[in-house]
């Protein structure tokens, strides 16, 4: 690796962690562990490991999509273009976006037409855009922005896209930064920081669903889908079941996975800033109705530092991983496969160096993205 692209790396991976160096330290005591959404019907086939075959080196990778009909993979670089994996640019915003070590293009989703792709990044102010284009699969036009949102600091954006079952759209920000939420934006139903959003981004800018858990409530955003969120850097649907699964970042203790049933109003509260993890967070900790994560692990042990949130793999070339959840950590590099029945049953299954996203193509089949460069597919070993 070059001298620049190894400074950005290491910048970055500071980023990306937990902020360990500017709050103290919560008091967890017990040890990490899970609690299952849905008691499991039979005894799962032991885990294997996996094998993971590079198919492409791009600059950044941090974001993958697919699209309708079409056969490409789409993956956002951190440094601002849109490329498929033979290397072919759809987008470039690579003069427009910030270059802070947790900003640039962050996400990418397709409308579930294919006529639509959607980008989240920061500008050269800090401010996150969600900018729709019309895509034909040959050339990006009539660009709009859906949605902006003022940062107060440089990290904690989020920028996970993602069409839900429901066709539309969701999408993370983070709390703002800093460290420990100073302005407590997680749990501030009167701002869109900290939160996952549920929107219809074809209305003018964009629409809200009338369904959404916060319409008509005073003082609420209607847009606001869940919160209590700190950084929720990448989520995901499983594409059998409609469950929403959550990466949140923690702060100096914890790093979580929220999970959310396909049956969900919405509106839950995953805790932050009451609480990192399962534990009390500078004194809090209290609040009616918290939801407790179903996956947690300790900071710095091992060198952990970020979860990153893959998908449920509902793939066909590798039987005994169907049903578990795969998740990683991008210091660490680890790679575990978890029973979506017993989280708490998670096992390491592999490693990717500096993983930054997973991605899921068309069949169900899954990948992994490296800070570094390169994307793999993930095969049986």
């Amino acid at each position: 690796m070059d001298d620049v692209r190894l400074v950005v790396a290491v910048l970055l991976l500071a980023a990306l962690t937990a902020c360990a160096s500017q709050a103290p330290a919560g008091s967890a005591t017990h040890a990490p562990g899970a609690t299952a959404p849905r008691p499991s019907a039979s005894a799962a086939p032991a885990p294997e490991r996996l094998r993971f075959t590079r198919i492409a080196e791009l600059e950044q990778p941090v974001a993958f999509a697919v699209r309708k009909g079409d056969d490409r993979l789409y993956v956002a670089e951190k440094t601002g273009r849109l490329r498929t994996t033979d290397g072919t640019t759809v987008i470039d915003l690579s003069g427009e976006v910030s270059t802070g070590n947790e900003q640039g293009l962050l996400g990418v989703a397709f409308h579930p037409t294919g006529r639509w792709v959607y980008l989240d990044w920061t500008d050269a102010a800090g401010r996150t855009h969600v900018t729709e284009w019309a895509y034909d699969g040959e050339r990006a036009t009539a660009r709009r922005d859906v949605l902006t949102q003022d940062q107060p600091y440089a990290n904690h954006n989020g920028g996970q896209l993602a069409f839900g079952p429901d066709g539309h759209l969701y999408i993370a920000l983070g709390d703002g930064g800093s460290a420990g939420d100073p302005q407590g934006n997680g749990q501030d139903l009167g701002t869109l920081l900290g939160k996952i959003l549920r929107i219809d981004p074809r209305g003018r800018p964009y629409t809200v669903p009338e369904d959404n858990p916060f319409v008509g409530r005073a003082g609420a955003r209607p847009e606001i889908w869940a919160y209590g969120l700190r950084n929720p850097w990448r989520f995901s649907f499983d594409r059998e079941t409609g469950d929403l699964w959550i990466g949140d970042v923690g702060q100096n203790a914890w790093e979580e996975v929220d999970h959310q049933p396909a049956g969900s109003k919405g509106g839950e509260n995953y805790g932050w800033n009451l609480r990192e993890g399962k534990e009390p967070f500078q004194g809090g900790g209290g609040g009616a109705g918290l939801v407790d994560p179903v996956i947690v692990y300790p900071l710095k042990e091992g060198g952990n530092c970020s979860v990153i949130a893959g998908h449920v793999y509902r793939g066909e070339k590798i039987p005994w991983l169907r049903g578990r959840f795969l998740y990683g950590d991008f210091c660490a590099g680890w790679v575990r496969a978890a029973p979506v029945a017993d989280p708490a049953a998670s096992a390491e299954v592999g490693e990717v160096e500096q993983l930054s996203s997973f991605g899921e193509g068309p069949d169900g089949e899954l990948y992994a993205l490296s800070l570094q460069g390169p994307v793999y597919r993930i095969d049986p070993a």
